[in-house]
């Protein structure tokens, strides 16, 4: 980020931040000088603040420097989520605690998953569901670790359908219309669904939405697909409907291919969706390093959250070097506004849009909810039987490393860590307690 000193201070001084001053001008260089621009990767542009944003509140982080100049190499995939690490690097986040970060492009989740486990990445922009797949052999080898540092979003994916499939057969959020749309198509041809990584997010939205359609899913075939590669395969009828992360919900809508049926947030209001995953060996050799990102990452997400700088985040993320889509897309639905396509107007979400700190609510990993995919898993078929969810909760949940981050930036903690909670869709009510319990009530692929 290239910010001249005075301006950076004005900005700080209207935002009310608590910085050390003799480390931030150290940081903002020269009256006249910009400061060098972040470490990106190799095709990052570099951005700078408006001038009416209000700068993220560091807590006096300043003072605060990286133990080690040794890089640390960031993985994500190209979806609007990934806007509060992408932010944490344009707005000089990373650099002003001395962090050497490179962010780095993944092609797919299995791509992700496996930079992570073999080191050659050491954080991600990751799906919440990842650690548990890979731990219980769903979506990788079973046994294997990736530890979870805090969530970075919830809400904002969605289900897109074919215009040519189900248009004017089923319409927003008219749950009791897709059965007959599916067997519709059914009688055409075989009905394929995508999504983008076994046991992940946008899987278990696709499976629970199927399934409260009543829908069984052994009518339909279910592929997985890059997110990036969504709606050019749904172009060449790969698929008759996915589920995915923004903005490639939009970009179908934008385009006239598909339209939004439901967004994630109507299956179950602020879902955990994205986390910040780490390599099991990077957290244990570099643990103060690995705080210091997260305090970048909490900073970025109190910024994109205000709605003054939403603009600016859908311009910097839609870049090529990041999501690479039109910036209005993203800006849309980041402010809640979704066009859905196919004559059905727009929809408007006030308070269940896609969140990245909703006064640190939305950061905290919950044990809770990694038992409950722990029990879809269980309950579509991945596992047989429900394995020790608690256990691996607590294996990969790093909930204690969050609280010492949030107490640390004065960040309020929620309390509801493995509270029993309702899915909006259908009102099945979970009790993290009694996993077995809600199997034999709920169990069952459709």
């Amino acid at each position: 980020m290239r910010l001249q000193r005075r301006k950076f201070l004005k900005m700080l001084g209207a935002s009310g931040a608590a910085l050390a001053v003799p480390a931030l001008l150290a940081s903002c260089g020269g009256d006249d000088d910009d400061a060098a621009p972040a470490t990106a990767s190799s095709e990052a542009p570099t951005t700078t603040a408006p001038a009416n944003a209000s700068a993220p509140a560091t807590s006096g982080a300043a003072v605060l420097k990286a133990s080690s100049d040794e890089k640390v190499k960031i993985g994500f995939i190209a979806l609007t989520d990934c806007a509060s690490v992408v932010m944490a690097q344009e707005l000089g986040l990373f650099r002003q605690y001395g962090l050497n970060v490179e962010l780095a492009k993944q092609a797919n989740w299995a791509a992700l998953r496996d930079g992570l486990l073999s080191g050659d990445i050491q954080a991600a922009h990751m799906l919440f569901g990842m650690p548990f797949s890979v731990f219980t052999g769903v979506g990788g080898t079973a046994g294997k670790q990736i530890p979870i540092a805090m969530m970075l979003n919830n809400n904002g994916q969605a289900i897109t359908l074919s215009n040519e499939d189900f248009g004017g057969k089923v319409g927003f959020r008219t749950l009791d219309k897709v059965k007959p749309a599916v067997e519709a198509v059914k009688a055409k041809k075989e009905a394929t669904f995508a999504m983008t990584f076994p046991g992940g997010t946008h899987d278990m939205w696709l499976r629970y939405w199927l399934a409260a359609a009543g829908v069984d899913q052994k009518m339909v075939k279910v592929i997985t697909i890059p997110p990036p590669q969504m709606v050019a395969n749904m172009k060449v009828n790969a698929m008759d409907g996915y589920c995915v992360g923004e903005p490639w919900n939009g970009v179908a809508v934008k385009e006239e291919i598909g339209f939004t049926a439901l967004a994630s947030q109507d299956v179950w209001k602020h879902h955990p969706e994205k986390a910040l995953g780490l390599n099991a060996e990077f957290l244990g050799k570099r643990r103060d390093d690995v705080k210091l990102v997260m305090r970048a990452i909490l900073e970025a997400s109190r910024f994109i959250d205000d709605p003054k700088n939403k603009a600016q985040v859908a311009k910097t993320i839609g870049a090529a070097a990041y999501v690479n889509a039109p910036a209005d897309v993203i800006d849309g639905r980041l402010e809640g506004k979704y066009a859905l396509g196919k004559d059905l107007g727009e929809h408007v979400y006030t308070d269940d849009y896609m969140y990245f700190f909703r006064d640190g609510q939305v950061n905290l990993p919950r044990k809770a909810h990694a038992a409950w995919f722990m029990a879809q898993y269980v309950r579509f078929g991945y596992l047989k039987e429900l394995p020790d969810a608690k256990g691996i909760a607590e294996k990969l949940v790093q909930t204690d490393l969050y609280n010492e981050v949030a107490k640390e930036m004065s960040i309020p903690v929620p309390e509801d860590d493995m509270a029993p909670f309702s899915i909006d869709l259908d009102q099945a009510r979970f009790d993290p307690a009694d996993a077995a319990g809600y199997l034999k009530k709920y169990g069952g692929t459709a």
